[in-house]
């Protein structure tokens, strides 16, 4: 059971990865269409930066949750790395759980704010909803809960430790 989840878990985190990479590639293609529609058509377009923000938040949210996965977040590791044995799984689980209670506030939240802005209608694009744009943000939430329950089923908390034995190696050529 524990190793279908986490199977499962490495699909949804390459899909976040795909999502997150084309939202990075949509943002590149649409600013500058916007520099070029305004500076040498000399008429702006009024959808680019606009749809860049929505798509900024879809990136942000997605990113979020891969970088959480990867131990990639903002995190200090001078406690944990002072910390063996009990304490610092308890420093682990702690942290969990309150990453845990952080992305089902966003979540809970994010569900009755996409609920309350659903029928409004953004100025640019009136066919799209608000709450269609806030959308990501349960979404990362509950993705981001998926990967607290992985790391309490895997009990790996904190990043494996660099290993001292390892040598970098840097070229002068």
């Amino acid at each position: 059971m524990k190793a279908r989840y986490i199977r499962a878990m490495d699909h949804v985190h390459r899909a976040c990865l795909f999502v997150a990479g084309l939202c990075l590639v949509v943002i590149t293609v649409i600013i500058p269409w916007s520099i070029f529609t305004r500076f040498v058509l000399n008429s702006a377009s009024s959808w680019p930066e606009p749809m860049a923000i929505l798509v900024m938040i879809v990136l942000s949210f997605t990113s979020a949750v891969v970088c959480y996965r990867e131990h990639l977040h903002i995190a200090v590791g001078m406690l944990p790395a002072m910390l063996k044995g009990p304490y610092r799984v308890a420093l682990g689980v702690l942290l969990e759980l309150c990453m845990l209670a952080t992305n089902l506030f966003l979540l809970w939240f994010g569900i009755k704010l996409v609920q309350t802005t659903w029928h409004q209608s953004i100025a640019e694009f009136p066919s799209v909803s608000v709450g269609l744009s806030y959308l990501p943000v349960p979404i990362g939430g509950a993705l981001t809960g998926l990967f607290v329950i992985e790391r309490f089923l895997t009990g790996k908390y904190f990043p494996d430790a660099p290993d001292p034995d390892a040598v970098d190696t840097v070229s002068t050529e």
